[in-house]
């Protein structure tokens, strides 16, 4: 059994890229995940909650933003020159982590007035909680499919191509 370049991307360098990949987006991510309820049941009114949901926001589309450019150069373009996906859940995999940056990206966007300046507060607070539920499908699809042999949709061929 081999592994998705998503897992091996983790497992890789312990405990630096786990952290680095998984740990730091997924904290401050759950972080404006929970902070959301709390700021739509409270309507967007600002107060600490408020704060760290906007914070959290920022920093999490910071951080994606620097974990796409530098997985897009060093990873995804390399693979794909060399023709070493190992199938299409490897590619799913890294293709759904990597659509994380729409999301979050968005979010930091919508937080510094990038984007959505026209937008009335419940427009807003809709299109913000839209994000962030994009976002963890998108993540989750990932976790799944990087979980998986990526040989599993391929009868084996992803295996016997290009895994290490």
């Amino acid at each position: 059994m081999s592994m998705t370049h998503y897992m091996e991307l983790l497992a890789t360098n312990q405990p630096w890229n786990l952290l680095l990949f998984m740990a730091v987006p997924v904290i401050l991510a759950e972080t404006l995940a929970v902070s959301e309820l709390a700021v739509l049941l409270n309507r967007g009114q600002s107060g600490t909650v408020r704060t760290v949901n906007r914070w959290s926001g920022i920093l999490a589309g910071a951080a994606f933003a620097v974990i796409f450019v530098y997985l897009m150069l060093n990873a995804v373009i390399p693979i794909t020159a060399a023709g070493e996906w190992r199938g299409p859940l490897d590619v799913v995999a890294v293709g759904f982590y990597l659509f994380g940056i729409v999301p979050l990206g968005g979010v930091a966007l919508l937080e510094l007035g990038v984007i959505g300046r026209g937008l009335q507060d419940k427009q807003r607070l809709g299109f913000h909680a839209a994000l962030v539920g994009l976002f963890l499908i998108t993540a989750h699809i990932a976790m799944i499919a990087g979980m998986l042999d990526p040989a599993l949709l391929t009868g084996g061929a992803g295996a016997a191509h290009g895994a290490h």
